[in-house]
């Protein structure tokens, strides 16, 4: 069974989010810290990985993507504090 990601990325000063989704999380988090792509992750340097989400369907990650590309900052802060109130970046500091 294929597993899906529905991740967050911030910066070390915590100041800008990307949400994202994928099938091979190691893969993508590597394009967005080796910057292969001129994009929004590039421009605000966001490599710090500080919640993720695993699903079984892709459908339900892209939902789950959407939905939370639609919340406001606040509510994605508490989200990402639920699991991770020290912001640690989720690959590096465990």
């Amino acid at each position: 069974m294929k597993i899906n990601y529905v991740y967050i990325l911030s910066n070390y000063t915590n100041t800008t989010l990307y949400i994202g989704v994928t099938s091979n999380i190691y893969r993508r988090l590597n394009e967005h810290n080796d910057k292969v792509v001129d994009s929004f992750t590039k421009k605000y340097n966001l490599n710090k990985l500080v919640y993720v989400e695993e699903y079984s369907s892709i459908v339900d990650a892209i939902a789950r993507e959407k939905q939370l590309k639609g919340w406001r900052r606040e509510r994605k802060n508490a989200l990402i504090n639920s699991v991770n109130p020290e912001w640690k970046d989720l690959l590096k500091d465990n």
